[in-house]
């Protein structure tokens, strides 16, 4: 079965040594070769749906538009290519964001020939998510320190102009408290507690204690 690919890469030492490797396969042809983000888009709209390439590999450093920035825009307008980022670079913040942009499969450059052409079959055939074995363990090192951090990492802070006893009866409120029962846990007045929770009101623009909650749900001020 013959795959149709393409390659989007700034440098033409890398240019030529991806041609190579596709040549030495016989299986795959080469639909177009561009040298940034721009002239991947540019060369893609002048093609025929039949003439769409299957896979794009694809640069994440280069001028003008980047990699990333490039398969995110060419996933809402071909969402049938199928991105695999081809780089030297296992940086945590580059994986995460390909991923997020669309991006099917992450390999370093220097991999041979045959990795390619397993990494197309890979994600045309099996719907996979080829990755170099470095990269792979970068991810599942990102993955565990993320689940563990999930709680941090999801926490919003509450806006600056709400003050720190404000802060107090608002978590109250959330967990379902009364203005009487905060009042004897925070030991200040019914009224004062009301007070408070109308200047909070005021401050986050809502109206009632169902948009309130429902805002710092929304937002998790509170997560544990």
């Amino acid at each position: 079965m013959n795959f149709t690919v393409a390659l989007t890469e700034d440098n033409s030492i890398n240019r030529n040594t991806f041609l190579q490797k596709i040549q030495v396969l016989g299986n795959m042809q080469v639909v177009f070769v561009a040298t940034n983000g721009h002239d991947c888009l540019e060369q893609l709209k002048g093609l025929p749906q039949a003439k769409i390439p299957q896979v794009i590999f694809m640069d994440l450093e280069m001028p003008q538009l980047d990699g990333i920035e490039t398969i995110r825009l060419a996933k809402s307008l071909y969402p049938s290519i199928h991105f695999i980022v081809l780089t030297v670079f296992d940086d945590d913040e580059k994986i995460f964001e390909a991923i997020k942009s669309g991006a099917s499969g992450y390999l370093l450059k220097h991999e041979p020939a045959g990795v390619l052409q397993e990494a197309v079959m890979n994600v045309l055939e099996y719907g996979g998510a080829p990755m170099s074995p470095a990269i792979a363990r970068k991810a599942l090192q990102l993955m565990s320190r993320s689940s563990i951090d999930s709680s941090a990492a999801d926490k919003n802070p509450l806006p600056e102009m709400i003050t720190t006893r404000e802060e107090e009866i608002l978590r109250h409120m959330v967990n379902g408290w009364d203005a009487k029962r905060t009042a004897a846990e925070l030991n200040i007045s019914v009224l004062t507690v009301r007070k408070h929770i109308a200047n909070v009101y005021e401050k986050l623009h809502v109206q009632s204690k169902a948009e309130v909650i429902s805002l710092a749900h929304q937002q998790k001020w509170f997560n544990h």
